[in-house]
């Protein structure tokens, strides 16, 4: 079929390039507007390349901070990146990775599309994509087919190379058939630049209202543009990734859970509770990822704040005998 196509548009006169190169570019927009069969498309050679169409923007927006340079910088426009890493990183952590990924709580619709929604802001895809390739990574953990393995796959890719790969790009959807079931999520899914965009001259709207009203902050549109949106996008990526590519190497293990998981205080601080990894594989449903008081585990004490508001609740607790169970411990470096 891929064969024929290609041939059709050869000779239709339109160049193979750009054949291949268009639906790339159309993705950027409508993640759905070309579906490609994770498996049967891609070979394991093939989809294990970077698609370099595909990855302009992600490229696009650490270039862009850059411009740092040129706009300069100011304790306001500090803040509120400081404040967008800060709203987004819980919104991963929190929403897709502790409700999406694991429904280690309840909530209502409504609030699950807004869960959605501030996660979407974090530019890191929409929630079903999310989901889906961070539950395949439970389910292989550590093995070959765990995509983001830096015992399998070294460093670069476990961190983003495969993410930015053909396959990185296409979740498998059997694996969130429970979130299929509503049709706003999957519309979030696909149109997963529009929550970023909106953010974006959101930033760029309150730098110029800044300026206008309270010039003696020495901020403007494209500062905060810059910082409120790119510096804050690219710290909140690294933060995250280094869960995938530095909790598997760097850390101490409680628990034997079958991989190289560890727990990192340092990496728990950077992704407010997400390091204390193995304490996570050893029990992945629980809400608390921080089992002891001394983990410091921000995020799950911002989920009891929202379940004392009523907005979630049923929050999954860590049974004491799953906590307490022998654990052996296991010095890494």
């Amino acid at each position: 079929m891929t064969d024929r196509c290609t041939h059709a548009a050869s000779s239709s006169g339109t160049p193979r390039g750009t054949a291949r190169l268009a639906p790339s570019l159309l993705r950027w927009i409508d993640s759905g507007a070309v579906t490609t069969p994770r498996h049967a498309a891609i070979g394991d050679g093939d989809g294990d390349r970077i698609d370099f169409a595909r990855i302009l923007p992600f490229v696009g927006v650490h270039l862009a901070c850059l411009f740092a340079f040129v706009v300069g910088v100011s304790p306001v426009a500090v803040l509120v990146a400081a404040i967008a890493y800060l709203v987004r990183m819980f919104a991963i952590t929190g929403f897709y990775h502790r409700y999406f990924s694991h429904r280690s709580f309840k909530t209502s619709r409504v609030g699950q599309f807004v869960f959605g929604v501030l996660g979407a802001a974090a530019v890191q895809r929409g929630p079903l994509w999310w989901a889906a390739h961070h539950r395949h990574h439970h389910a292989w953990s550590d093995r070959k087919e765990d995509a983001h393995s830096p015992i399998q796959h070294g460093f670069i890719r476990s961190h983003m190379g495969w993410f930015l790969s053909k396959r990185g790009f296409v979740p498998d959807l059997k694996r969130v058939r429970d979130l299929l079931q509503f049709p706003e999520l999957r519309w979030l899914d696909r149109f997963d630049i529009l929550v970023p965009l909106l953010l974006a001259v959101g930033m760029f709207g309150l730098g110029v209202l800044l300026q206008d009203v309270a010039p003696y902050l020495g901020t403007n549109g494209w500062q905060m543009l810059i910082w409120g949106f790119f510096i804050s996008t690219v710290a909140c990526y690294h933060g995250t990734y280094t869960i995938n590519s530095l909790s598997h190497v760097f850390g101490r293990q409680r628990y034997r859970t079958g991989d190289s998981s560890r727990n990192n205080w340092l990496l728990a601080l950077v992704t407010l509770g997400e390091g204390w990894h193995n304490n996570h594989h050893h029990y992945p449903s629980a809400a608390r990822q921080g089992f002891y008081w001394w983990e410091v585990d921000i995020t799950f004490y911002l989920l009891k704040l929202l379940s004392w508001l009523g907005i979630i609740w049923d929050l999954k607790p860590v049974p004491v005998a799953a906590r307490d169970r022998s654990p052996r411990r296991i010095h890494g470096p």
